[in-house]
């Protein structure tokens, strides 16, 4: 496989998840990154993560006395990772920002070199002390780190790289650096150097809707350095005005993804007026196995043990029910149906769906018939999403034992969630979830989605055999509903007539619906079948693509000057 697979390439996130001791992630985008690592190390590819060193992580997000979440940011210690010494240095408002370089590779990851501006309290520690936080002016000064200071990272540390993947848009300013380099250090012109530079980025959206698109003034670009030399109409050629972070990201690179099948055409249909831009094909995320499949469920599974799984079950939810009531004063009863929630809050994830007609299963949830686990944090500047927050809390204290909702979700708070429910929840609103991965997860732990059909569900669970989808009982709904309603009737619906009576009454189909659900998950859906999907794809096929788009232009030039004769 090595021979097929020696594109070195260097990965840009803006955040990574890859332990506990290490947080430097706000959701999805975070643990994936850290997933890619993880499985790149197993699989020993050439690989290496480029990020920033965020001192007091994304937030620590916990309840106040009246329910409501509150925002705390303490420093972490960070003495475990090694200095490798190296400084660079970038400019920022007229000012150098020197960067220090930290190496993380103690968790079974690929090197991951991380830049630093120093601890909060410090003259340019405020770049790197939040993930996600302050103004407009200090995200892209941190962009500018992650950005130009990442390429200049590599630079001072030797590591010679092929390819550059820029996973978000909050990398699109390494491009304009690896742009700067060749018109400076190699005497090329713009477009000579913007045609080189795209021959080398592979790019990765995640994000299904134009306003989740970061864009940025572009003076105040200019007034920060950001633009790196370049002049305002080269970035309005790259990025246009407002510099758009993800329309810049595909003008420098010739080849993109989407993260889902259904999130790559959503993102053709969305950026196919752009010109010059990079062609966009699909490649579904996936997580890393060794994280997040409990070894019982995957040894019990392999011994198509029936038996052995659903002991391996029981003790996952176990597990759980200790570790909640090790959290709260709730306890769980691991005998009875759990259904597990836990997303980032935002409005469009609909955390808070199930409780819009709460009487509806009032008697469900008085009876612990169905219990509920919730997690999640909103940023820290949402209110909407604290005021969901408040309303999981809300319906936590009302049910006490049955509802439960736990605070500042993070990586160790999913390792016993995931694998301890029974049922996974998943219900935004439609094409909004580009893929999202917690149900991979679930799934590959005979954990049963209860999902609508977005993002990587479309490629994954079959209703009434791995799982249940909401539109599948659409048909049977009256037309005038809205998207809201209609899913909470299907919820509802299906929660009654299907999840509830197979669980207590026909344990033996519930086991084959697991079953069913780790075969369709441990694989397709892992981390190292998306990385051998990057390289066979993306990271191999760069130079096909390449030559196509350009044999493509030289057609419709012909065609051009053909249509001219003719006229």
């Amino acid at each position: 496989m090595k021979n097929n697979y020696k594109k070195r390439v260097a990965y840009f996130c803006m955040e990574y998840g890859i332990d506990q001791r290490l947080p430097l992630y706000a959701g999805g985008l975070g643990i994936l990154a850290g997933d890619y690592l993880k499985a790149a190390y197993d699989l020993d590819l050439p690989i290496v993560g480029i990020g920033i060193l965020w001192w007091q992580d994304y937030t620590k997000q916990l309840i106040g006395p009246d329910g409501y979440p509150y925002d705390t940011y303490p420093v972490h210690d960070y003495s475990f990772l090694e200095d490798t010494g190296k400084r660079v240095t970038v400019q920022i408002s007229g000012e150098d920002v020197l960067c220090r370089i930290f190496k993380a590779d103690q968790f079974n990851n690929k090197e991951l070199y991380l830049l630093d501006t120093g601890k909060p309290g410090t003259k340019h520690g405020w770049i790197t002390d939040k993930l996600y936080s302050g103004s407009n002016y200090d995200r892209i000064a941190q962009e500018i780190v992650l950005g130009i200071g990442g390429i200049r990272a590599l630079r001072e540390l030797g590591i010679e790289v092929d390819l550059y993947h820029f996973n978000e848009g909050h990398a699109a300013f390494a491009g304009l650096e690896l742009i700067r380099e060749k018109m400076e250090l190699e005497n090329k012109i713009f477009e000579q150097a913007l045609e080189e530079t795209r021959e080398e980025v592979i790019f990765t959206t995640h994000t299904p809707v134009p306003a989740g698109n970061e864009a940025h003034d572009l003076q105040l670009l200019i007034e920060m350095d950001a633009n790196n030399s370049l002049t305002y109409e080269q970035l309005k050629r790259i990025g246009g005005d407002p510099f758009n972070m993800t329309a810049a990201c595909l003008r420098m690179s010739y080849l993109a993804n989407g993260v889902s099948r259904l999130h790559g055409e959503t993102a053709k249909k969305m950026w196919g007026h752009l010109d010059n831009a990079a062609k966009i094909i699909s490649i579904t995320n996936g997580v890393h196995r060794k994280s997040w499949q409990r070894k019982e469920i995957a040894e019990a599974y392999a011994n198509n043990n029936d038996k052995e799984l659903w002991s391996a079950h029981l003790e996952a939810k176990k597990r759980l029910a200790d570790f909640v009531a090790s959290r709260t004063d709730a306890r769980l009863n691991p005998e009875n149906l759990i259904i597990g929630f836990a997303r980032r809050a935002a409005p469009y994830k609909r955390s808070e769906l199930i409780f819009r007609d709460a009487e509806a299963i009032d008697d469900l949830l008085r009876t612990g018939k169905v219990q509920l686990v919730f997690s999640g944090k909103a940023h820290p500047n949402d209110h909407y999403g604290k005021d969901i927050v408040a309303t999981l809390v809300k319906m936590d204290r009302k049910y006490r034992n049955n509802v439960v909702f736990l605070e500042n979700y993070d990586i160790e708070i999913a390792s016993y969630l995931i694998p301890g429910v029974d049922v996974w929840l998943n219900n935004p609103r439609r094409p909004m979830e580009a893929s999202g991965t917690s149900g991979m997860k679930a799934a590959m732990n005979g954990v049963l989605n209860l999902s609508v059909l977005d993002g990587w569900v479309a490629e994954g669970p079959t209703h009434n055999v791995s799982g249940w989808i909401l539109d599948m009982v659409f048909a049977s709904l009256e037309e005038k509903l809205n998207e809201d309603e209609k899913d909470l009737q299907a919820l509802y619906k299906i929660l009654r007539e299907e999840v509830i009576p197979i669980y207590y009454d026909d344990r033996d189909r519930w086991i084959r619906m697991m079953k069913a659900s780790i075969k369709m998950a441990q694989e397709q859906f892992s981390a190292g079948r998306m990385l051998r999907d990057y390289y066979e794809k993306m990271y191999n096929k760069l130079s096909e693509v390449i030559e196509a788009e350009r044999k493509k232009i030289i057609v419709d030039r012909k065609e051009d000057k053909v249509t001219v004769l003719i006229r």
